[in-house]
């Protein structure tokens, strides 16, 4: 393994995200514009893995986001309070009434159907974690002191304001030097750029990230211009082209030591085929593959194969073990709803195995 992890025992910590988190109004069923009821549910890119590692794989973690303190602000709290991610580092806003100085972030998802596509409208514009600066967290203290052993962020919280991406950096280079594993995920969304140079300012950014970057979810459209202004979807579609677009990378960023990428062919909106790439150091490994999979929810699948690729490496497991536990993860996650993963561990060893979908009694 290439990857070496400070101990546990000097950690208080398995993993830290840094990400904004959001509440999620879903109709169910319903139309958003024709619905009379949503059930709520938090989430968020960063903070989903955070999750996940904790509630189905066990890990301790926490989250460094920022709310405003009024009544939906606390409802996200008590929500992240039953996900079980630790709470300390939540920077509170005061409310001013409306509003005006800082929000909480807001979206509501339609999870589509056969022809009909999972539709969502964002409400994030001057979020409290939109306005968070250099200087606002002592990250020194949180990984020397408390001791944390990975960190993790993306491209969601990078692209919510000019600020977010040097919070971003100032927290990976110090990770850095207190010898944290840091891992990125890419993740672009058009919304968040698209008055922002879309998805060549994205690349940018990453590649401004990059050089601090251990473990990287996305492939070289993320981050190479050609690739970018050539074409927004994967340039690989087998073993020895994946090989060859993580080499690319790798001989541009050497600190990248793995490359993780989800791949998914939509054949309806709730029939998915689903699996996944990985490299690392050298060598590639292809997942298991769910073909004609059930969706009920996809929101949040790629969150949920990261925290379980994530705590494959963690573990210490092999690749292809990591990567088959993320699909696996992945895969359960998309047929609950809600951003979040309601998994255990043993159904998602279950699923790695291929045991199926039989009433286990």
């Amino acid at each position: 393994m290439a990857l070496k992890l400070r101990s546990s025992s000097d950690c208080q910590w398995d993993l830290l995200s840094l990400g904004e988190v959001m509440l999620r109004f879903d109709p169910g069923e319903d139309r958003i514009s024709r619905t009379r009821n949503f059930r709520v549910w938090e989430g968020g890119g960063e903070y989903n893995v955070a999750r996940s590692l904790r509630r189905c794989f066990g890990l301790k973690s926490s989250i460094v986001t920022a709310l405003v303190d009024n009544a939906v602000g606390r409802l996200v709290e008590d929500l992240m309070l039953q996900g079980g991610v630790d709470l300390s580092h939540v920077l509170w806003s005061e409310f001013d009434g409306i509003g005006a100085e800082a929000r909480n972030g807001i979206y509501f998802l339609e999870r589509g159907f056969g022809s009909r596509p999972a539709t969502a409208t964002m409400d994030r514009g001057h979020t409290a974690i939109a306005k968070l600066k250099p200087g606002d967290v002592d990250w020194d203290a949180i990984f020397a002191n408390e001791g944390v052993r990975w960190f993790h962020t993306g491209g969601i919280f990078c692209a919510l304001s000019d600020s977010t991406a040097t919070v971003a950096q100032e927290a990976m280079e110090a990770a850095k030097r207190h010898g944290v594993i840091v891992s990125f995920d890419c993740n672009y969304r058009p919304s968040l750029w698209r008055d922002r140079g879309g998805r060549l300012a994205a690349c940018n950014m990453n590649r401004q990230l990059a050089p601090m970057v251990d473990v990287l979810f996305g492939h070289d459209g993320d981050l190479s211009k050609e690739m970018c202004e050539a074409s927004s979807g994967p340039p690989w579609h087998d073993r020895e082209s994946y090989s060859a677009m993580a080499e690319r990378i790798h001989s541009e960023f050497p600190n990248i030591h793995v490359i993780a990428t989800t791949m998914r062919k939509v054949l309806t909106a709730n029939r998915n085929d689903w699996g996944a790439f990985a490299w690392m150091d050298g060598a590639v490994e292809e997942s298991i593959r769910f073909l004609d999979l059930e969706i009920l929810d996809r929101v949040g699948a790629g969150d949920s194969f990261a925290s379980g690729f994530l705590y494959g490496l963690m573990q210490g497991n092999t690749l292809k073990w990591s990567l088959d536990c993320g699909v696996a993860h992945g895969a359960l996650t998309m047929t609950t709803p809600g951003d979040n993963s309601m998994a255990t561990l043993a159904e998602v060893l279950h699923a790695m195995d291929g045991k199926g979908a039989g009433v286990q009694r």
